[in-house]
């Protein structure tokens, strides 16, 4: 990333959101082109990539998933909106490659909401947008309560966007009208929210902060994947004994496998609350583990026997291969409640970091996590650079992904807040 200067920061104290919200709301219910045909043919695909390649302005985009119904995070349906050529529903299942669309309109920019969650999948199809603007991200920086789409589209535009259909399970097919409605309906409202966010942060001198912003987000790695993913079944923290994280590591490994097997999402083949209940149990009978209420439902019952084979794997497991109470060895800081007794002097760091970072978000009217990172700065506040001057934490923010106007931001206040921490 660039070593220079980043622009000055705006004004103290802007008006956040810069204009009064919309007073009344009016419903949107119909997308202004109707609901044409879902795109699933190589003919219907060249017809939208022509029209496509003759519009102009920005792409709007967005992607359905079908999570907490299949496994991953496979994208089932691409919606794409431009100027003069209308609004395209894309069913990438049946069409996997895109990158014609994406050729089609070359540099121009994509306009999503929440773009982090959708350019994975895209990327999947070959769609890698040039750039990128990102209404959800725009409407954090603009310190907006409320930053969903229905939400933002109301208080900016004053229409209202039906949202019940935002958890569907989009890899059914034939896709029901009523969902495809709501689909072109997300779309069709991006480019008009874009154009007025824009002017707004604008306004707010905010608008090189959003444009760093959105290429972090364009330009993103895809996350590394997580050691020991089976710790994150939910209420695992509450089992202290070895024996029974093994129970819960076998589990957990038996229900990926079959989840992945038969392409459903885990907590549909069996609950994180069935597993941590196995594991509190320890039975050693199939006939013991669906006397367990969690486990009282017809197909899990139907494949106790299954389940009771993973348990007793585990059961079975000499000792020196039982899972670590304290997990995988990370170069993460401990958890910041345990800072005051491992190193005071960090906890002092923190404590001055945060109410810093505090005050600079209600100065500038942004979230706390969007003036620095968590985990950057708790990570300058455990091992800080030495020197700790500004010059050393820029440089650390740096090399933790901080953008060059939060680093311009934070680093000589945090500089000053660790010299008023070591004085004390």
């Amino acid at each position: 990333m660039s070593s220079t200067a980043a622009p000055a920061p705006p004004p103290l104290d802007p008006e956040p959101g810069a204009g009064p919200a919309p007073t009344v709301v009016t419903p949107l219910t119909e997308p202004s082109d109707g609901v044409g045909p879902v795109v699933d043919t190589p003919a219907a695909l060249a017809r939208v990539v022509e029209a496509f390649a003759a519009a102009s302005g920005p792409v709007a985009a967005d992607a359905e998933r079908a999570s907490g119904y299949r496994y991953g995070q496979r994208t089932y349906l691409v919606q794409v909106r431009r100027e003069g050529a209308g609004t395209a529903l894309i069913d990438p299942v049946a069409l996997p490659d895109l990158s014609p669309l994406r050729e089609a309109v070359g540099d121009a920019e994509w306009v999503l909401h929440a773009a982090s969650q959708d350019l994975p999948g895209l990327a999947e199809h070959g769609v890698l947008p040039a750039s990128v603007f990102d209404t959800e991200l725009a409407a954090r920086l603009l310190g907006m309560e409320r930053v969903g789409l229905a939400a933002v589209v109301a208080e900016v535009l004053g229409l209202g966007l039906a949202k019940e259909h935002s958890a569907v399970d989009w890899s059914t097919r034939p896709l029901p009208e009523d969902w495809l409605r709501y689909a072109a309906l997300d779309v069709e409202v991006l480019v008009p929210l874009r154009q007025v966010l824009g002017e707004r942060l604008d306004a707010a001198g905010k608008a090189e902060w959003a444009a760093q912003e959105f290429e972090a987000v364009r330009t993103a790695a895809p996350p590394a994947p997580r050691p020991e993913p089976w710790r994150r079944t939910s209420g695992t923290h509450t089992l202290r004994d070895p024996r029974r994280l093994a129970v819960v590591r076998s589990l957990w490994e038996a229900r990926d496998a079959t989840a992945r097997a038969r392409d459903i999402a885990p907590g549909r083949v069996l609950p994180d609350r069935a597993i941590v209940a196995a594991a509190e149990a320890l039975p050693r009978t199939a006939g013991q583990l669906v006397e367990l209420p969690a486990f009282a439902g017809k197909g899990t019952r139907r494949r106790a026997a299954y389940w009771q084979r993973a348990i007793d794997a585990a059961l079975a497991l000499p000792s020196s291969a039982l899972p670590s109470t304290r997990g995988p060895r990370t170069d993460a800081p401990p958890p910041p409640r345990a800072w005051p007794d491992r190193d005071p002097g960090a906890a002092a760091r923190l404590e001055a970091a945060r109410a810093v970072v505090q005050g600079l978000a209600e100065r500038y009217a942004l979230p706390v996590e969007n003036v620095l990172q968590p985990d950057a700065l708790r990570r300058v506040c455990w091992t800080p650079p030495d020197p700790a001057d500004a010059a050393g934490i820029a440089a650390f923010l740096r090399g933790r992904g901080a953008r060059e106007w939060q680093v311009s931001l934070v680093a000589e206040p945090l500089a000053d807040a660790f010299e008023r921490a070591a004085a004390a």
